[in-house]
């Protein structure tokens, strides 16, 4: 596989009905705002969400999550051990680091993408991997409206117990939102970690289908929904232009009271020699 050889950025669109697109666990898992009332998705969790669908493709993920771990690993230190040209490494105080890094590449896709710290407790070899995939937090494109639920329950817990309707806690949703997130492909990053062209088309098949296997109790089947994926892709390594400037040649508007995704529009304003492609998601 050749190894990156021109800058790509990219953008997602995607719209949240009636669901809990990113909790906050210091306000209660309520759905994440900014001061101003806009929806808010983490880098961290959309990294998750990406990590979880590589993983569905086949592809080799160092960061799993414990309830689709699909190596039988319970921690990253167990995981790393398992290789064992790393675990010969990580455990000789002249270790070296490069060829640690390098190594880890190989083996799981998510560090040649987002990059990796390797620090575990008892190790003499510190080893820090910086990725070429870099992802800002999604925000929505208008402020958003929380409900919020009582939950309670009304059977028995266990066999004796009096019968009750019991507070059991508080469920948030997002009425209605659509959020757009940004991210770019840095080659000389790329170079270190050797990411492909072909690692860069698998990110892109998991940024179109990125919430397919990704229900829950707070996200049920198809409340959140990948409208548009825009990928530019330069043709030099340092890029035509800025990634901002990239970025902000998508103009993506809908009415302050929209409550339905036919009311969302795209446009994207043409950069000389610079080609975009579009892509509805799945």
């Amino acid at each position: 596989m050749s190894t990156l050889d021109h800058k790509i950025d990219f953008a997602v669109i995607f719209s949240a009905n009636n669901a809990n697109p990113n909790g906050d666990p210091l306000n209660g898992n309520r759905p994440r705002q900014n001061f101003e009332g806009y929806g808010e998705v983490s880098d961290v969790c959309l990294k998750r969400k990406i990590r979880n669908r590589l993983q569905d493709l086949g592809e080799s993920i160092f960061v799993q999550s414990d309830d689709r771990a699909n190596d039988g690993f319970k921690s990253l230190n167990d995981r790393a051990e398992a290789v064992a040209e790393l675990k010969k490494i990580k455990s000789d105080k002249k270790g070296n680091s490069d060829e640690f890094a390098k190594i880890a590449c190989e083996n799981w896709f998510d560090v040649r993408a987002f990059g990796q710290v390797f620090a575990f407790k008892g190790d003499s070899l510190s080893v820090g991997v910086r990725g070429p995939v870099s992802i800002h937090p999604a925000i929505s494109l208008q402020p958003v409206d929380i409900t919020s639920t009582q939950i309670t329950k009304s059977v028995n817990s266990v066999t004796g117990d009096k019968k009750g309707s019991d507070t059991m806690g508080m469920k948030h949703r997002v009425d209605f939102g659509v959020y757009k997130f940004v991210g770019s492909i840095n080659t000389q990053l790329a170079e270190k970690t050797e990411f492909s062209n072909d690692d860069a088309e698998k990110l892109k098949e998991a940024l179109i289908s990125l919430f397919e296997n990704d229900a829950s109790s707070a996200r049920p089947e198809g409340s959140l929904e990948v409208l548009k994926v825009y990928w530019w892709e330069h043709n030099s390594k340092l890029g035509q232009y800025s990634s901002a400037k990239v970025h902000r040649s998508l103009q993506v508007e809908m009415p302050f009271d929209a409550n339905k995704i036919e009311q969302v529009s795209y446009h994207v304003h043409e950069l000389e020699g610079l080609t975009v492609l579009e892509y509805d998601g799945k």
